[in-house]
């Protein structure tokens, strides 16, 4: 019941298991695991609204990319980019349930656990830890090595690397 779309590409020694989806186009490193029913590459929540109020849906013709040692927990989405590319780098950990939406980029061994949920062409640094229940707000960055706490809500970017974040909106985990 795994699923594997036209022109993937599948790196050596990768774990697909049961339920998971890999759509068109999209590429995978080596080591890559897909935990039950992930699915990578689905078009993302990209709408405009018309003058009338009607919603029209914006095609999303890029892909994801997933480079090595990346893994994906359970029932977890990482939607593909509207031009380009949705992109984990090396070593990115997502734990079960997790939103990561279109155009986003997280870089090198970081990780979020359940629940959280990253919105479009948000730009995350190396070795984030996200919570459970964390929410981003879309277009903004997280310097390298920010910590966010669980059921913590970002807003804003973050600027400042190694940052201790808690709460909604998050504020400096002291404050």
């Amino acid at each position: 019941q795994t699923y594997v779309g036209e022109d993937v590409t599948i790196g050596e020694h990768c774990l697909l298991q049961s339920g998971a989806r890999v759509l068109r186009g999209c590429v995978l490193g080596d080591r890559v695991r897909l935990l039950a029913n992930a699915v990578v590459g689905s078009d993302g929540f990209g709408h405009t609204r018309e003058s009338d109020g009607a919603w029209t849906r914006i095609p999303h013709l890029g892909n994801v990319i997933l480079e090595d040692d990346v893994e994906i927990g359970a029932c977890t989405t990482v939607d593909r980019a509207v031009m380009g590319s949705t992109i984990l780098r090396r070593g990115v950990k997502l734990d079960n349930l997790v939103m990561v939406a279109h155009n986003v980029e997280i870089d090198e061994h970081s990780a979020a656990a359940a629940q959280v949920g990253v919105a479009g062409s948000a730009r995350l640094g190396k070795r984030i830890q996200l919570g459970g229940q964390v929410g981003m707000a879309g277009h903004i960055r997280l310097a390298d090595d920010v910590e966010v706490g669980a059921q913590s809500g970002i807003k804003d970017s973050v600027e400042t690397a190694g940052a201790k974040l808690f709460g909604s909106p998050a504020k400096p985990f002291r404050a």
